[in-house]
């Protein structure tokens, strides 16, 4: 019995320990892995609103995004969510448009998170990925120019997908053999232009 008490005490101990010091490799990790988070999506920030010398998410922009869910949900767009706004400011601080941070969830593997510019003209600086983790080789290419780079310069509409060339200005190229993919990343697009255009003041 007393072997078993020591026994149990001593595998006490070890677990004890043994969380103790994941705890603090956590603890010394955590910042630097946020660090180099920030610094991932602040880039592609930079690649979506170029002409933009910074970026400012306001009380205002906040309580706009939280105040949109149900009427984006109603809008056809999909499992989609604005997630944040921020005001995509020139180095004088002039207004040049807003940085939209929007999901979907129609993905093939999933979420599909990205970060539309939109100018105070309506026009669509371009789109950037935050988090995807598509089928190598199929969905994956969504990150590339030829897929992405179609909406850059677009006018804020709803946008559609089209697996054929496209035959208006509205329409976007889906990506061959990744229709889910495709369809997810438009709609998480349109709920960023249909937050901007109706659901923050201008």
């Amino acid at each position: 019995m007393k072997g078993i008490m020591k026994d149990a005490f001593l595998l006490f101990v070890i677990t004890l320990v043994a969380g103790a010091c994941l705890g603090t490799v956590h603890e010394v990790t955590l910042g630097p892995i946020e660090k180099a988070q920030l610094a991932a999506n602040t880039a592609t920030y930079k690649e979506v609103f170029p002409e933009a010398a910074s970026f400012e998410q306001t009380d205002e922009l906040k309580e706009a995004v939280t105040a949109s869910a149900a009427k984006i949900a109603e809008q056809g767009f999909g499992n989609v969510t604005v997630d944040a706004a921020q005001k995509a400011e020139a180095a004088d601080g002039t207004l040049l448009g807003y940085l939209i941070t929007a999901s979907s969830t129609d993905g093939y593997n999933g979420l599909i998170q990205i970060t539309a510019g939109i100018t105070t003209e309506g026009t669509l600086t371009g789109i950037g990925f935050l988090s995807i983790s598509e089928t190598p080789g199929l969905g994956m290419k969504a990150e590339e120019p030829e897929f992405k780079g179609q909406f850059t310069g677009k006018q804020a509409q709803t946008l559609e997908v089209t697996k054929t060339a496209p035959s208006s200005d509205n329409q976007i190229q889906a990506i061959s053999g990744a229709t889910y993919t495709s369809k997810a990343v438009t709609g998480a697009a349109n709920a960023a232009i249909y937050f901007v255009e109706n659901c923050i003041g201008k």
